[in-house]
């Protein structure tokens, strides 16, 4: 049986009800708007999953359809990035994401911009609704994120009395995501053959969560540090006339 978890009138006209996608349903096939776009995402979830942020419960997904159907049709929009905190264990491969009828809302979605069309900003209500709408009116998500990569602007928007309300950055240019307990901005550089403007996490402390390679880079430099520090020792042993290779042990 169909789960009915949830219906909410919007505006008194559209009815919006909460029920797993069917089986059988052909979701869209649509390639990402240029090369660009996974490197994004997948450089967003890489210092989450290295960090140790990730659990098994969390959904963090790009390109992934999002559910929820309106006046009987069912809409499926898949931003580039969405962030759930609490999803219903699945013993399938998920296809698709139906908010209350399978885990929590999702708590952030991005969406990156690559386009002229402005659909990222379409508050279009009939069917399909526009992405905006979508987001603000039917799902009701609480953070609505919008980045462009070309020249590094991030939108930051937050659900305010049922309205999305931008939200300016902090003087580091930083957006702090409580139920994340991280910050959320932009950084310029490079990764994978991409140079340019990237999206990144901090905590709270302000210490960037490093990608794999830069992680590797720490550890190397950490070596090296402590290679130095053991031939510096190694030098004044000698130079107070003592055999670094003879020492006494302790049982001596």
């Amino acid at each position: 049986m169909i789960a009915q978890l949830s219906t909410a009138r919007i505006n008194h006209e559209l009815v919006v009800t909460w029920e797993p996608l069917p089986k059988d349903f052909q979701l869209e096939d649509d390639p990402v708007d240029n090369d660009g776009q996974p490197l994004l995402a997948g450089a967003l979830r890489e210092s989450l999953e290295l960090s140790g942020f990730i659990q098994p419960q969390m959904l963090i997904l790009s390109n992934f359809g999002l559910c929820a159907t309106i006046d009987e049709k069912i809409v499926v929009k898949a931003p580039d990035w969405l962030y759930v905190t609490a999803a219903n264990p699945s013993e399938y491969t998920r296809r698709s994401y139906t908010p209350y009828a399978e885990g929590d809302l999702p708590t952030l979605v991005m969406e990156f911009i690559s386009d002229v069309d402005g659909s990222e900003y379409s508050v279009k209500r009939t069917f399909p609704p526009g992405k905006w709408f979508f987001y603000e009116q039917i799902l009701r998500v609480p953070i609505y994120a919008i980045f462009e990569p070309e020249g590094g602007l991030l939108e930051f928007y937050q659900l305010q009395n049922g309205r999305y309300e931008l939200v300016l950055p902090d003087a580091d240019g930083r957006q702090w995501i409580a139920e994340m307990n991280l910050f959320l901005g932009t950084w310029r550089g490079s990764k994978e053959g991409r140079s340019g403007y990237w999206l990144r996490w901090w905590d709270e402390s302000g210490t960037m969560l490093p990608w794999a390679v830069e992680q590797i880079e720490q550890e190397r430099q950490r070596a090296d540090r402590e290679r130095q520090r053991a031939d510096q020792l190694v030098a004044y042993l000698r130079s107070q006339g003592i055999d670094p290779d003879n020492l006494p042990s302790s049982t001596d």
